[in-house]
């Protein structure tokens, strides 16, 4: 037992979910804390008889703590290298990391590498970190020593990505920027191609890693389709179905800045190649004005709902857009559809998407369901991790 931490108290029965090892304790839970703890403090969660059960970092809102640890321990140079270690060797055994023909993987992905509340995507030989809670923009600078100290020579720079996913009323005046090291070198290797990664102004951490395994999908049915990849983003699908040797690639976003990246991507890839067409624009306008066009379509929009107030209208969008899809496709061709909203179950999704597929009144078959990759991993205590859901349909 350590006396480092102040202690936070829980209300009687309130610790039956962290007995089952679930990583958040919720602001409802708490009966009352030790005086003077502050956002971000690491803190010890203890029962409503007196006994120990995590601890975690403290932070102001609905989930106020984020368990770190069930073991009394103190949150030191050696917790941190332990974590990143552990999260290594599982991306060494799955053969995602040390890989020549992909240097592009998530290494910590929050609670399903025991870590709630950090992200790291490496891309190449830069790791790009971003904190999800207060706690672990306070630990940045001991993050940054331990994964140095673990990845040895793979990685040599850091940069820190947190504006936008800190809570601004922690006003912490975070500004993005390399913790360790500095390079202008941002392209990365996914399978063998080559993308160019936007961790400066990018969503995310500057590219969709969780897609990757479905990008390799696509490849597989491409060949001498016409591929209408809608909410393009960086053309990772884009890139995927050229070299799977579709005949004709149009890539659609309402965004400048990703139509410039998608364009930048393919030429990176497939210089000078007249197959592929980058277009600006709203997707449902688009879909209302190519119909019968192509046959294989992609849709992969930005999550419709951040919270579970925002669930039933982010339904009624999936549908909707299942729709255009399901109703603009050729006969015969394949629809890759997906919901990367955290509140959105699978059932959610699904559901969605059959009450879209009814309205079209086509025949609709389902090929693959799909989900995260192995270097998202979900915490089987904690299933809510499962955020990427997707299906591959045959619409006849």
């Amino acid at each position: 037992m350590t006396d480092t931490y102040k202690n936070i108290y829980l209300k009687r029965g309130k610790e039956e979910s962290l007995l089952r090892f679930h990583p958040w304790i919720f602001s409802g839970a708490i009966h009352h804390t030790d005086e003077g703890i502050e956002e971000g403090d690491t803190v010890r969660v203890i029962s409503s008889k007196g006994n120990f059960i995590a601890v975690g970092h403290y932070q102001i809102g609905s989930i106020t703590v984020r368990v770190l640890s069930f073991r009394d321990i103190v949150v030191d140079d050696e917790f941190w290298a332990s974590r990143f270690e552990a999260a290594l060797q599982m991306r060494l055994h799955i053969g995602i990391a040390d890989n020549p023909q992909n240097n592009t993987y998530r290494l910590i992905h929050g609670e399903g590498d025991n870590l709630p509340g950090l992200i790291i995507d490496c891309y190449g030989t830069t790791a790009v970190m971003q904190a999800h809670s207060v706690g672990m923009h306070v630990c940045r600078e001991q993050i940054c020593r331990a994964l140095i100290r673990v990845m040895g020579n793979r990685i040599q720079n850091v940069y820190y990505k947190s504006e936008t996913t800190l809570p601004f009323k922690a006003a912490l005046g975070q500004e993005n920027g390399f913790l360790y090291g500095a390079t202008d070198d941002n392209i990365a290797v996914e399978n063998g191609l080559k993308f160019n990664i936007d961790w400066l102004r990018g969503q995310k951490t500057g590219f969709f890693v969780d897609q990757r395994e479905n990008r390799s999908l696509l490849e597989h049915y491409a060949r001498g389709k016409s591929v209408l990849n809608m909410f393009c983003y960086t053309g990772g699908f884009s890139v995927y179905a050229m070299r799977g040797g579709a005949k004709l690639v149009h890539s659609v976003d309402s965004s400048a800045k990703a139509i410039e990246l998608t364009n930048r991507n393919v030429e990176l890839n497939f210089p000078g190649d007249s197959r592929h067409d980058a277009f600006c624009d709203d997707a449902f306008k688009y879909m209302d004005a190519n119909d019968d066009k192509y046959d294989l379509i992609v849709l992969d929009p930005p999550a419709f709902a951040k919270h579970r107030r925002a669930l039933h209208n982010a339904l009624k969008g999936y549908t909707r857009l299942n729709v255009k899809g399901l109703e603009r496709i050729k006969h015969g061709g394949i629809l890759f559809t997906f919901s990367c909203s955290q509140v959105v179950t699978k059932d959610n999704f699904r559901n969605a998407v059959f009450t879209a597929a009814a309205q079209t009144g086509r025949k609709v078959r389902i090929l693959h369901q799909l989900h995260q990759p192995a270097d998202h991993p979900i915490n089987i205590y904690h299933p809510e991790g499962e955020y990427l859901k997707g299906l591959v349909l045959y619409v006849e």
